[in-house]
């Protein structure tokens, strides 16, 4: 929790662009070893990148170095200081996204390596959209407040996850759902971030093993630290508001 409020004060203030230019200058990173998988699943894939969600020094494709991309994001001031640090190759959009303007990222690029979404939110029915753009790697968020009951929240295109339920806990979907929804367009599980909330799917046709969401799952290391909770008390506090099964 020291983190997160920390987090914020800087966020809230010019020292937040100073601390990230130092961050940006020792390389940045990804919250777990998001970064370290992207890069080993990435080898053969195009390099290009599309991604929802991020921090200016902290996103799950900071490590494809060699790869020109497309960071997206709802929060001005997160653009604005994206766009002051980040290399040409990377280009930055302040956008809040609904499935009703999607399609202005499905044609970002002509062959898509790496599609990663975490918006905290609407990640299932934003994935869904995508498939049919065939990426060759997804990286995707995943509740693991929700364990593993194959659900998702219901689609809202002005999606807040802290309006939803204070504790912030409510949004996304688990990893069964996600894992499900992937099968069903020939792709398939091949890793878990080590701090638990990542997901990694590949084509069927990669000759990677498949995982078992089952034993794949790990809970939100962070999330558990930060809130002193398990998933299990996660998931009492939310399992009675509104969910979608898949």
């Amino acid at each position: 929790m020291v983190k997160s409020k920390l987090y914020e004060l800087i966020k809230r203030t010019p020292a937040r662009y100073l601390y990230h230019r130092l961050k940006a200058w020792r390389g940045g990173s990804s919250q777990s070893d998001e970064s370290a998988i992207l890069v080993r699943l990435g080898v053969d894939c195009p390099k290009t990148f599309v991604e929802f969600g991020f921090h200016p020094t902290e996103y799950n494709c900071i490590g494809l170095v060699d790869f020109s991309g497309l960071l997206v994001d709802g929060d001005p001031a997160t653009v604005r200081l994206a766009r002051a640090i980040l290399p040409t190759r990377i280009q930055v959009r302040h956008q809040f996204l609904t499935l009703e303007n999607l399609g202005t990222i499905t044609d970002y690029h002509s062959a898509l390596g790496v599609l990663s979404i975490d918006v905290d939110g609407n990640d299932y029915w934003f994935l869904r959209e995508l498939l049919a753009t065939k990426p060759y790697v997804i990286a995707i968020e995943y509740n693991a407040s929700f364990g593993m009951a194959p659900v998702t929240v219901p689609y809202d295109p002005a999606f807040e996850r802290h309006t939803k339920h204070p504790s912030g806990w409510y949004h996304g979907a688990s990893l069964a759902a996600l894992a499900k929804l992937c099968q069903g367009q020939d792709f398939k599980l091949v890793a878990v971030a080590k701090a638990g909330g990542n997901a990694f799917f590949v084509r069927t046709s990669s000759p990677l093993p498949a995982l078992d969401p089952a034993t794949a799952y790990c809970e939100n290391a962070l999330r558990n630290r930060w809130s002193k909770t398990t998933a299990f008390e996660q998931w009492s506090r939310i399992k009675d508001m509104p969910f979608i099964e898949v």
